[in-house]
C-alpha cells in the first residue's frame, strides 16, 4: 500500500465502522475567543499495513439549532484551521489544508457524513482523502470559563442547540462537563 516515496495511496485510506461525532462548546477569553459550538467527526480508517489509521475533522462550525436535525449542514475551508482542521492519523499526525464536510442524512443520533480533504501539508502521500460513512453521536463537551456546575453548563449549551433529553456523564479528564442523550 505504500508508494515509492514511502507515502500512502489514496485507495489505502477507506472509512471503517465505529466512528463518532460530537459537539464542543468552548471559549478562551485569554486569546479573545468567545463561546462557540463546534463539531468533531472521528472517522476510523481501515488498517493500513496492519496499523491503525483515522481521519479527524475538528472545529467544524456547523450551525444547527437542534443536534437532532443536522442533515444538510456543511462547511468548507481552503486553508488549515480556517476554520476547520483535518488530520489523518497514520504513524503520526498529518494535516490537510482543504476541507469539505456535509451531513448527507440523519437517522436518530447517527449521521451520514460525506467529506473530502485535500492539500497534503505533511506529505502523507495522497493529496486527497474522501469518506462517506455513518457516525454515532457521542454527546457534548462544555468547557467554558466561569462555568462551574453541570446545570450552568447545560443552560449555556441551550443557547446553541436543543438540550432536551441530555444527561450529564463523567468527564474522565475532570476539566469539562459532558452530556449525552438518555
Amino acid at each position: 500500500m505504500a508508494d515509492d516515496k514511502g507515502g500512502l495511496e489514496a485507495r489505502a485510506l477507506t472509512a471503517a465502522e465505529g466512528g463518532g461525532w460530537s459537539g464542543l462548546l468552548f471559549d478562551n477569553p485569554v486569546v479573545g475567543l468567545p463561546p462557540a459550538l463546534t463539531w468533531t467527526c472521528a472517522v476510523p480508517l481501515a488498517p493500513v499495513e496492519g496499523e491503525r489509521a483515522g481521519l479527524d475533522l475538528d472545529w467544524l462550525p456547523w450551525a444547527a439549532a437542534d443536534w437532532r436535525a443536522m442533515a444538510g449542514v456543511e462547511v468548507s475551508c481552503a486553508s488549515f484551521a480556517e476554520p476547520a482542521e483535518a488530520s489523518v492519523y497514520f504513524r503520526g499526525h498529518h494535516r490537510y489544508d482543504r476541507v469539505v464536510v456535509r451531513v448527507a442524512e440523519q437517522v436518530g443520533a447517527r449521521i451520514r457524513v460525506v467529506a473530502s480533504v485535500s492539500g497534503d501539508i505533511d506529505r502523507l502521500g495522497p493529496d486527497e482523502v474522501a469518506v462517506d460513512t455513518w457516525l454515532a453521536f457521542r454527546g457534548f463537551t462544555v468547557q467554558l470559563s466561569g462555568v462551574s456546575s453541570a446545570s450552568a453548563a447545560l443552560d449555556r449549551l441551550a443557547g446553541f442547540t436543543t438540550v432536551e433529553g441530555l444527561v450529564e456523564v463523567d468527564d474522565p479528564r475532570g476539566i469539562a462537563f459532558r452530556f449525552q442523550p438518555r
